[in-house]
């Protein structure tokens, strides 16, 4: 028979967890996100305002960046959201999906760089559409040709944002 008064507690060597169950390191991504979407907006007040001769009715340099910062920072909010009402459980080892989508990202700076932004980014969606298992050739197909199309003409059309010359885009600015 067993008192309950001699009975000892023993410390847990666990993590301790910061909010919602989840344990400080989980916290990570989401902190490194705000700072990123800091940074990344204190550096567009540096941007000159570009003369109205060049953007015309278009917004100006630095009004893109701040708007896709502030988006990113609304989604990163829905993320704490969600790691507190569900914790995620840890897996041992990462799918090998996540090293093929890093290689390709990785590989998208240079292509996109020396190549053609538009055609590297409509073979990467490509290629992740297969990595991510796509089992048709015909959707994967699809999604690297519109990817890229509807970015660029939504760029170009509505926001007037000329892109950088590549294959592509020398064939559409002549």
């Amino acid at each position: 028979m067993s008192d309950s008064s001699t009975r000892r507690t023993v410390p847990s060597t666990a993590p301790r967890p910061l909010l919602g169950n989840q344990p400080l390191s989980e916290w990570l991504v989401p902190i490194i996100i705000f700072v990123f979407c800091a940074v990344v907006a204190a550096l567009t007040t540096t941007f000159d305002k570009a003369p109205d001769i060049i953007v015309g009715h278009a917004m100006q340099p630095r009004n893109f960046p701040l708007f896709l910062c502030a988006l990113i920072a609304i989604l990163n909010l829905v993320l704490i959201v969600q790691m507190t009402r569900r914790p995620v459980a840890r897996r041992d080892q990462q799918p090998v999906q996540t090293l093929a989508t890093g290689i390709l990202i990785a590989l998208f700076y240079p292509g996109a760089e020396y190549v053609d932004m538009f055609l590297t980014l409509g073979i990467v969606m490509f290629a992740m559409c297969l990595v991510w298992g796509v089992r048709s050739l015909r959707v994967a197909a699809l999604v690297g040709i519109l990817t890229p199309l509807i970015i660029f003409f939504t760029f170009d059309l509505l926001l007037e944002v000329r892109f950088p010359r590549g294959i592509l885009t020398n064939l559409y600015y002549g």
